[in-house]
């Protein structure tokens, strides 16, 4: 407790800066630093885990969406595929909540899925993220044929089944494109950023004076 003379010496507060302690204003105060609740998540922040492949190699739960964040936050990109309604019989009426689908990948074989129910439509999508990054997981990618360029297509046939859907997916030639219905095909197209051409880059290209295409044109014979 201070005297009246020794106040002199303490600083002049202005009516703004007295009390409420050191507060950051209206939606300011949450800070966006990671703060890691996992072993695992201490190690990828302390730089111990180089890559995610590390963490698949070893099938780590990963229960930390920024882990996802660290490792491929740069290159995600994530697409809602559905909002559907759904209804709860109670003893008040009906009680409607909001279902949001969301598929997320990095063009770069990663892709997840993520399904939320929430009242809000913004508060499903924003979970529907959540466990979609948690879900993420490696595809891998193989050839049809010779194993020239990148990998194109899946290496084998392969089949998934979730409740009463099945799902086969088959290896195709270089240049197919995905032949797919359409929410397949919206998955899939996570999985790659381009589509590989079908002349490697190290085989020259045929140029305007290459032999074969100044070969003469044949005349046409017709019947009379």
């Amino acid at each position: 407790r201070y005297d009246k003379e020794d106040r002199g010496d303490l600083p002049v507060l202005s009516s703004h800066q007295r009390g409420r302690g050191n507060r950051t204003g209206r939606g300011g105060g949450d800070s966006k630093e990671w703060y890691p609740c996992t072993k695992l998540g201490r190690l990828v922040k302390d730089g111990m885990i180089k890559k995610i492949e590390e963490i698949y190699l070893f099938s780590l739960p990963i229960k930390e969406a920024e882990i996802i964040d660290f490792f491929l936050g740069s290159k995600l990109k994530d697409e809602v595929l559905k909002i559907m309604p759904v209804q709860k019989q109670t003893r008040a009426g009906q009680r409607t909540r909001f279902k949001a689908f969301v598929a997320i990948g990095d063009y770069d074989g990663h892709i997840g899925l993520g399904v939320k129910c929430s009242k809000e439509v913004a508060t499903a999508i924003r979970g529907a993220i959540i466990l979609a990054k948690l879900s993420v997981i490696p595809v891998r990618r193989g050839y049809w044929g010779n194993k020239i360029g990148m990998p194109h297509t899946v290496p084998c046939k392969v089949t998934g089944k979730c409740g009463s859907v099945l799902v086969r997916l088959v290896p195709a030639p270089r240049g197919t494109g995905l032949v797919s219905a359409p929410v397949p095909k919206k998955l899939l197209n996570m999985l790659v950023s381009r589509i590989a051409t079908l002349v490697p880059p190290d085989r020259p290209q045929p140029s305007a004076t290459s032999p074969r295409l100044l070969l003469p044109r044949l005349p046409r014979h017709t019947l009379t």
